[in-house]
């Protein structure tokens, strides 16, 4: 396992390209991010976690443009409702799009995504060049890891690598909203 600075992101952002797992700092916690499109990487998410893959995970992104193809038909309201707090640290679920592969969503009709101003997590996201699944880093019912240190102590070398860099500042995970009725999922 290879841990990475803040100046380390081409060569972590190769790590997922490659089928690799990740832990990353967000805006609260520390995540397990992979290639959203990788099954095998997102089966051992899941497997470190022990959680079952039907819960879904979010996708975490650098700009609108990384998730825009993940959306699927919604009303410019959503788009609204969303683009007021991205960059940010919420979470918005939207109707996915046939781009979004059945195991991200897990069993959920949307995908919640996230445009992050967290600037670690972003430039993660930016030299991957789209969004990565964002899913805490800790063993399923465990209190998540809040540094670099933490992730490796739960974890060690079933990671394959970490990003060691603070964390946004938030005490908690992100708010979720659901973008097309505004109606709070978690707060």
């Amino acid at each position: 396992m290879r841990v990475f600075g803040i100046d380390d992101m081409d060569e972590a952002a190769a790590v997922l390209r490659a089928g690799g797992v990740l832990a990353y700092p967000t805006e609260g916690v520390y995540g397990l991010g992979c290639d959203p499109d990788q099954h095998a990487a997102f089966e051992k998410i899941f497997a470190l976690k022990r959680r079952p893959p039907e819960q879904g995970v979010l996708l975490i992104a650098a700009d609108f443009g990384q998730v825009r193809d993940w959306i699927g038909d919604a009303p410019p309201s959503a788009f609204e409702r969303a683009r007021a707090a991205w960059p940010g640290a919420h979470t918005f679920v939207f109707p996915r799009s046939a781009r979004v592969p059945d195991w991200v969503a897990g069993g959920h009709a949307g995908i919640a995504l996230r445009v992050t101003a967290h600037a670690p997590a972003a430039a993660l996201c930016r030299a991957f060049g789209g969004p990565i699944v964002s899913t805490s880093a800790n063993r399923h019912g465990e209190a998540p890891a809040r540094s670099a240190r933490d992730a490796i102590a739960i974890f060690g070398d079933e990671l394959d690598g970490v990003v060691d860099a603070p964390l946004g500042g938030l005490d908690r995970p992100t708010p979720i909203t659901d973008a097309v009725t505004g109606a709070i999922i978690r707060a």
